[in-house]
């Protein structure tokens, strides 16, 4: 069976307080990004992107695993180049989707994220996971080098770490990911919707427009020569410097009160 025939929704969406959760909902497969998964997830990336009363995302996975990667079944039922092409194309433009979406992208996980499942979870600009969460690119478990997972894992720990988990599949635990830059908390088990609520909150109480100005230049100028990432840095403050949500936030600072963003 394939996922096209599930009864369920593959993906789950909720909307409160400019906060849009989708909870990958496939929990018997531990939420494989099987080709159905990848659609979703990009209609709901593509949306959130034009919709300007969006402040922050949040992606999680529902049972006891985040995400387990590809579906190697349905993967191994077509022998053909051009699939498999396809295939890692719409994975890596979701993963492209989560960086250059103009808000913050968050990990929510509580349980194994391997493979592709790793490499959501790098995409992501903060991963807020439990203590029992482990993660790998197993890829070469099987014969199958975990390529575009090796893209965003390298950019988020040392490339000697990277390859070390690309080359021997082990997983690693939570606290180490932690250590290495994998993810940007750890907390128990019990406590983790709890922190995914205290750094909403924190994100939130923040212009939503500074963020965005501030996001789409954090990737872009890691990809520059520093003279480049500079002049593009200065130029996105200057115009920062003209949002009205920028002199409240100063006016507010020197007046000493919280300031009222739009």
């Amino acid at each position: 069976m394939s996922d096209k025939d599930f009864t369920f929704d593959i993906l789950l969406k909720e909307k409160r307080n400019g906060v849009v959760f989708l909870t990958m909902n496939n929990p018997s497969k531990f939420n494989l990004l099987s080709e159905s998964m990848l659609r979703a997830l990009q209609a709901e990336l593509d949306e959130a992107r034009e919709d300007t009363s969006t402040k922050c995302l949040v992606i999680a996975g529902a049972g006891k695993a985040f995400c387990a990667g590809h579906d190697l079944k349905e993967m191994r039922s077509s022998g053909e180049l051009d699939y498999y092409k396809e295939l890692f194309r719409t994975c890596s433009q979701v993963m492209q989707s989560i960086v250059s979406l103009p808000v913050p992208v968050i990990a929510r996980v509580q349980g194994i994220a391997a493979a592709a499942g790793c490499q959501l979870v790098a995409s992501c600009d903060l991963a807020i996971v439990s203590q029992a969460a482990r993660f790998a690119v197993s890829g070469i478990n099987v014969g199958l080098f975990c390529s575009t997972p090796a893209v965003a894992l390298s950019r988020s720990i040392s490339s000697k770490r990277a390859f070390d988990m690309l080359c021997t599949g082990s997983f690693i635990d939570a606290e180490t990911a932690l250590d290495w830059g994998l993810v940007s908390q750890v907390v128990a088990e019990h406590e983790l919707d709890e922190a995914i609520e205290e750094k909403l909150k924190q994100i939130l109480s923040k212009s939503s427009k500074a963020i965005r100005y501030g996001k789409s230049m954090f990737h872009a100028q890691r990809q520059m020569p520093l003279t480049d990432a500079y002049s593009l840095a200065g130029d996105v403050m200057a115009r920062n410097m003209m949002e009205p949500d920028t002199c409240e936030g100063i006016d507010a600072f020197l007046e000493k009160r919280t300031p009222v963003f739009s």
